[in-house]
Parts: C-alpha cells; structure tokens; sequence
C-alpha cells in the first residue's frame, strides 16, 4: 500500500488542519487515514511516544484539524499512514515540526460605533491567546494605543470630546506573529447625553399619553348625541343589504287548508219548522 504524499500543515488564525495527498495506486475498498503527533512532552518525557489524534483514525478524509491536540507553544512533529483492507502504509512524518506560534494571522473584523463621549470598538472571531493592538487617533494629535485581550472582544474608550476620532487594529500573538492592520474608521463624537433628557422625554411621553386618554374619555362622557352624529354619521346600507324584497314559500297542495263558507245571520228558521 502507498503512503500518503506531500504531508503539509495549514494554520490559519489558530486554527490548524494536516493535510496530505492521496496515495497513487490502486484500492477497492475506502482508503481509510490515521494521523499521530508528538510533542516535546512526548518526545522528551514519554520516551518518545507517538499520541494518536482523537478525531482523524481510520477517517475518509485526506485532512485532519489537530487544533485541539497542539495546545502548547511547543514544537510537534505530525504523521499519517493510508490503510486499504488489511494493507497498511508506511507513515510519512511532516517535513519540519509544526509550532502554533507560526499560524498566519489575519487582520480582525472590526466595528466601530460612538456611544456618547466613548468610542465602542467590536471584534469578531479572534484567535486563541492572541492579543489586539488598538490604535485611536484624533484628526492633527498623536494616536493613543490600547491592548486587549481576544477573549474580550469589546474595547470601550471612554472620555473623549467632541471631534472625529479614526481607529485601527491588528492581532498580535506573543508580540512576534502581527497580522496584517484593518482599514481605518473614523467616527464622529458627539458628547455625552445631557442628564435632563432622558427624564424630560420620559415626563412628555407621560403628559400627551395623559391628555390624550383624558380627551378621549370626555367626548364620550360628555358629546351631545346631535354633535355626536356630526362627527359619527351612520352610513345608510347599500340597496343590495336592504330588506326590499318578497320572499314566497311555496305550499304543497296536501298542506292547503280546507276552508268551508258558513253562513251567520240573526234571525234563521229553526230547523223544527
């Protein structure tokens, strides 16, 4: 059985997946993958012991994200074997240990808004013990740099006067690996809210609600019924809605009432005459 090719590893934002190329020849049934690592614990500690990765044994696919396996800041050395029916590979080792200090950072998703006199810098995904350098500057003044760590995602800088302020970021990972810098935005400070606002708006809100259920309540206490009507006219129904036409039921000839003429009058001959 043919062992895999070109064994590499891709390491984006933290984030590492082993890749390889699949080995030339022939199989008729699945080529199934296993993938181990070994790290300076391993190596120096263990005696050299080879760790399998949880999720890529006896997998389908040519690639394997050991993210989870690489969690120090150590050097690991990686392998993989191809298994078709009962042939096994030989295993191929990545050409160079691997160190997560080396992953490729990319430059942050980044949202600025103004909240009052304080400027609300947002990021999305951030890598894993990674640091984001902030960049705030005034239009003319010199820019004022800020820290933060991923896991805090939202960077508030408070304190700040009325005037455009641009900001910028960058991820940084141990003070050597940067990633590239976002495109500045800028955003206006308006000032902070003046405290009687908030009240004041909340006082009319109470008043108009207030006399306007007053109102309301008044005119249908109080409405004449002739003023009434001018301001609610009784619309006359449609000529297709009125009752203007004769309904016949039609009646059987068994359910006819037989009606007999009687004869009343004051002064009849009796009958024993």
């Amino acid at each position: 059985m043919p062992a895999p090719s070109r064994v590499f590893m891709e390491s984006v934002d933290m984030r590492h997946v082993l890749k390889w190329l699949l080995p030339q020849g022939s199989c008729r049934t699945a080529v199934l993958y296993s993938v181990q690592f070994q790290g300076e614990f391993e190596l120096l500690v263990q005696n050299g012991n080879w760790v399998n990765a949880t999720e890529c044994q006896l997998t389908s696919d040519p690639r394997c994200d050991v993210t989870i396996e690489l969690g120090s800041d150590s050097d690991y050395s990686l392998r993989v074997r191809a298994k078709c029916g009962a042939a096994t590979s030989a295993w191929t080792e990545l050409s160079a240990p691997f160190n997560r200090k080396d992953t490729v950072l990319t430059a942050p998703e980044m949202s600025v808004m103004a909240v009052g006199d304080s400027l609300q810098v947002s990021f999305g995904k951030l890598p894993l013990n990674a640091d984001v350098c902030v960049t705030v500057w005034r239009r003319g003044q010199e820019a004022v740099v800020h820290w933060m760590p991923a896991e805090q995602r939202v960077l508030s800088v408070p304190g700040l006067q009325v005037a455009q302020y641009c900001v910028r970021a960058q991820t940084v990972l141990q003070d050597q690996n940067r990633s590239d810098r976002t495109n500045e935005q800028c955003i206006s400070i308006t000032g902070a809210d003046a405290p009687w606002r908030k009240p004041t708006a909340v006082l009319l809100s109470v008043v108009f609600t207030a006399g306007f259920l007053f109102a309301v309540f008044w005119c249908v206490a109080h409405c004449h019924p002739d003023r009434c009507k001018t301001f609610f006219r009784k619309e006359p129904l449609p000529h297709s809605l009125k009752p203007d036409w004769v309904i016949q039921i039609p009646i059987s000839p068994e359910d006819v009432e037989l009606c007999e003429r009687i004869q009343v009058c004051s002064d009849c001959p009796s009958e024993d005459l």
